[in-house]
């Protein structure tokens, strides 16, 4: 292990892992070394050297990761961050997986037991060290995304209404559409534990056929009058936008610094 370098376990080859990889296999000079490689099809791994491959994530150990990053499924969190966290920080992209109270809150033990952090990822959260820092003030949160009904994931949702026109399909607290929409919505569970929680905080996804890219916009106002209003629109490759692949690396080179048991990077 080379001094100074911090080591990461990657979980998921896909289209946001196989650029992490690539992106730190590339550039040493980021500090950063692969401790592992871990992905549920053998295929995906094509290329991966074989002494990088890690088949059985129980050993994740054996690999000594200081930071595991998850690009895959919620599942790996609700199966095996607790183990991770016993040594290592775990940094999940998968973040609706902590909708959760009873999963993170032992997440958030094992990570203060062991030492390690439970690292939320900015991702698309446009804003987030404003909504953080000033989170004892907010009285109302609501984040909105607008995506081409092809980009938004329905498998688990049980909509079955063809969409014609631009159409919501869900409004409400932000604990309820993590289940409905788990690969679509981890920027608004994100932004729900940054601010006033998963039962306070308002979600609301709009579907518009013929757009061509993904907006949110979100609006915070706290007890004392301030509003904070915010918009971006980006790019969208499948269910994700095209910016969170330099996010997730921004995320992994802020782990790197010291943080309490559950963190936002």
């Amino acid at each position: 292990m080379k001094q100074g370098v911090t080591r990461v376990g990657l979980i998921g080859l896909g289209y946001i892992g196989a650029q992490v990889y690539e992106r730190i296999r590339s550039q040493p000079e980021l500090g950063l070394e692969i401790a592992y490689v871990h992905n549920r099809s053998a295929a995906r791994l094509k290329g991966v050297p074989a002494e990088l491959v890690l088949e059985d994530l129980a050993q994740s150990a054996s690999r000594k990761p200081a930071v595991v990053v998850e690009m895959a499924h919620p599942d790996y969190t609700r199966r095996h961050a607790e183990q991770i966290l016993s040594h290592a920080s775990y940094l999940p992209l998968s973040v609706t997986a902590l909708a959760d109270d009873p999963l993170r809150e032992r997440l958030v033990a094992q990570a203060t037991r062991s030492g390690t952090r439970l690292l939320i990822p900015h991702g698309a959260l446009i804003g987030i060290d404003n909504l953080v820092e000033w989170r004892h003030l907010w009285e109302k949160v609501e984040i909105t995304f607008i995506k081409n009904p092809a980009n938004i994931d329905f498998s688990e949702s049980g909509y079955e209404k063809t969409i014609v026109a631009e159409t919501v399909v869900y409004a409400g607290p932000a604990r309820g559409i993590a289940r409905l929409y788990p690969r679509n919505v981890n920027t608004m569970i994100c932004c729900a534990l940054a601010t006033t929680g998963l039962d306070r905080c308002q979600a609301k996804l709009i579907a518009s056929p013929g757009l061509k890219v993904a907006i949110t916009e979100i609006k915070a106002v706290a007890r004392d009058g301030l509003m904070l209003t915010m918009r971006k629109e980006t790019p969208v490759v499948g269910v994700s936008g095209t910016e969170v692949f330099e996010s997730t690396m921004r995320s992994i080179l802020r782990s790197a610094n010291a943080g309490p048991a559950m963190d936002f990077v």
